[in-house]
């Protein structure tokens, strides 16, 4: 009740503004419901929804698991609002219905796009088919992803990804030789934690911190204790033509798991640990941390490239979808 008397004070142009914010907000969080509901507040105070209300209502949806939702507001925009999708908005549906494992249906969506596909939306159709093991979708969108004009590290790392789990290596360094040819480098993993106002900086596999070896060696007995409580290493969320002990290796080193060492070995027991990274946080860190928090009786908060993840007695905020 106090929000809504506080917003009538807000002139129309700055109560839409207000709204989308909070929109924002709650869709980072995967509070995917409470988006909608301050939708429907949007619209009772007589604020005319634009396109970019819409696109942050879809990826509240879509980083919530929301599929109905996100499909309604999708119609509601076009035939309620009469607004011209844009193509962000094709792209967020794709993902939406490729997040709720509705693969055929997004693939649907996309043949039937009265624009052309972008690469965003290859992109998200490729993510899913990767995690969802499709493979023919897999290799479709892998091809039209490849022939799209956008030049970026994200796009031939996710190619060669689906190229690494279908072990054709040559098709990787065949990626690999067009990055290097193109200039185009890939974004090496990254992560943050502030202990004591100082930010400590962790990269995947860095052993460059004056703490390296006890963050080591605190992980490896960590791990230890996740394992009896079910936590097993996803190998096939490693990429690279090794041997499965060395993948297992290549995992317990992700940045964001460097900083949780460190944050286990030097914050008090209990407190909550922030961490902040640069990229997606990968499925296996995502098992890792839920364990963690459970294990370690704290609260994880890792803010990824797409979201916030809260991570409270073994379970995450995003519900798994992120």
């Amino acid at each position: 009740m106090e929000w809504r008397l506080t917003l009538v004070l807000f002139p129309p142009c700055l109560k839409r503004v207000v709204l989308l914010e909070q929109i924002n907000a709650n869709g980072m969080h995967g509070c995917g419901r409470r988006a909608i509901s301050l939708f429907k507040e949007m619209t009772d105070e007589n604020v005319i929804p634009d396109h970019i209300t819409f696109l942050a209502l879809l990826y509240a949806c879509s980083h919530s698991g929301l599929m109905d939702e996100g499909k309604r507001v999708f119609d509601i925009m076009k035939y309620e609002y009469k607004l011209e999708p844009w193509p962000e908005h094709y792209a967020c549906m794709v993902d939406l219905l490729s997040r709720s494992n509705s693969l055929e249906e997004a693939h649907s969506f996309v043949r039937n796009m009265p624009i052309k596909p972008t690469s965003e939306v290859w992109c998200a159709l490729l993510s899913a088919s990767l995690i969802h093991s499709n493979k023919e979708l897999r290799e479709l969108a892998a091809k039209k992803l490849l022939q799209s004009d956008t030049e970026n590290s994200g796009k031939y790392v996710l190619i060669s990804n689906i190229f690494a789990a279908d072990g054709r290596w040559n098709d990787v360094e065949e990626v690999r030789l067009r990055m290097k040819g193109n200039g185009t480098k890939k974004t090496p993993g990254c992560s943050w934690i502030e202990v004591e106002n100082k930010i400590h900086t962790f990269m995947a596999r860095d052993k460059s911190h004056p703490k390296s070896d006890d963050i080591c060696l605190k992980l490896a007995q960590f791990t230890e204790l996740l394992e009896t409580e079910g936590y097993r290493a996803q190998t096939k969320f490693v990429f690279h033509n090794v041997s499965g002990e060395e993948k297992m290796q290549i995992l317990y080193r992700h940045s964001e798991r460097l900083a949780l060492g460190f944050g286990l070995l030097v914050t008090p027991n209990g407190s909550t640990i922030r961490i902040t990274k640069n990229l997606r946080i990968c499925d296996d860190c995502h098992t890792f941390f839920k364990i963690a928090s459970k294990v370690s009786q704290r609260t994880l908060v890792v803010r990824d490239a797409n979201r916030f993840h809260h991570f409270e007695r073994g379970i995450c905020s995003c519900g798994d979808f992120w």
